[in-house]
C-alpha cells in the first residue's frame, strides 16, 4: 500500500488546492483572480503592533494538546504578554466547518487542509493562531507548513509556523483516556483510531518537543512562550512607512 507521501507526490511549490479530494472544487477554483489589499502584511503588522503566526500542536488523543492550547491562549491574551491569540480545537472545528468529515485517511487529509488554510488566515491578520489537532500524517503537517511559509502576494515572506509535538506514550494516553475513546477503539467500536488502528507519524524536526507525561501544563506553556520570545515573535514590529 502506497504511503501518504507517495500518494501526494509532494512538490514543495505545489499549492495545497491541488490536493483537494473533490475534483469539482478544483475546477471551481480555476476561474478566480486574487484581489490584493493595499494593506501589506508589513503595514498591517505595524498598525496592529503584533506579528501573526501559527502554533501547531500535534499529538495523540489524550496527549494534552487541548489542555496546553487552552492555557497557552490564556497566557498570550492576558498581561504581561497581552497579544491577540485564538485557539482552533480539533473537536470544536468538527461541530461546524468540518462537520461533514469523518476519520478516513482522505477525510483526515481534508480536515487538516482546511484548518491549515483557516489558521493561515488568522495568522495573516496578525493574530497568533493556536491549533490543537492530532494531525497524524507527516505529509499533511508538512503541507500546512509549506502553505504558511510560502511567499505572500506582493513578494513578502510567509507566515511563521511553529510545530509543537505533544509527545506521550500510547499506554499513558490509554490510562488517561478522559473521553473513553481508547477503550472503544480496543473494543472495535471506533475504526481508524490513531495510535490503535490507524498510524501516528511522529514529527521529524518539530520546533518544540514536549513530553507531556513528564511536563506540567504550566511548564509546557512556559517552554512555548520562551521559544516565541527567543524568536522575537512576541515583540512589537517596527513602524512601517506607508507610501
Amino acid at each position: 500500500m502506497a504511503t501518504r507521501e507517495q500518494r501526494l507526490q509532494i512538490n514543495p511549490t505545489r499549492n495545497l488546492i491541488a490536493n483537494l479530494p473533490n475534483p469539482k472544487l478544483t475546477n471551481m477554483s480555476s476561474n478566480i483572480t486574487y484581489h490584493p489589499s493595499p494593506v501589506t502584511p508589513t503595514i498591517r503588522s505595524s498598525l496592529r503592533r503584533q506579528q501573526g503566526l501559527t502554533i501547531w500542536l500535534t499529538g495523540l488523543s489524550a496527549s494534552g494538546k487541548s489542555t496546553i492550547a487552552v492555557a497557552l491562549e490564556q497566557a498570550l491574551l492576558r498581561k504581561p504578554i497581552n497579544l491577540n491569540a485564538y485557539r482552533l480545537d480539533g473537536d470544536n472545528i468538527r461541530f461546524g466547518l468540518n462537520k461533514d468529515l469523518g476519520f478516513t485517511p482522505k477525510d483526515r487529509e481534508e480536515n487538516i487542509r482546511r484548518i491549515a488554510e483557516v489558521a493561515k488566515l488568522f495568522a495573516d491578520s496578525c493574530t497568533i493562531a493556536i491549533t490543537s489537532f492530532i494531525s497524524p500524517y507527516r505529509a499533511d503537517r508538512d503541507l500546512a507548513r509549506q502553505l504558511h511559509e510560502a511567499e505572500r502576494p506582493g513578494g513578502e515572506k510567509g507566515v511563521p509556523f511553529v510545530e509543537v509535538w505533544i509527545d506521550v506514550p500510547v499506554d499513558v494516553a490509554e490510562q488517561r483516556d478522559p473521553k473513553g475513546l481508547y477503550k472503544k477503539a480496543r473494543e472495535g467500536k471506533i475504526p481508524e483510531f490513531t495510535g490503535i488502528s490507524a498510524p501516528y507519524e511522529e514529527p521529524l524536526k518539530p520546533e518544540i518537543h514536549i513530553k507531556s507525561a513528564e511536563t506540567s501544563v504550566e511548564d509546557a506553556v512556559k517552554t512555548i512562550v520562551k521559544y516565541l520570545e527567543d524568536k522575537g515573535y512576541l515583540s512589537a514590529p517596527a513602524e512601517a512607512k506607508e507610501d
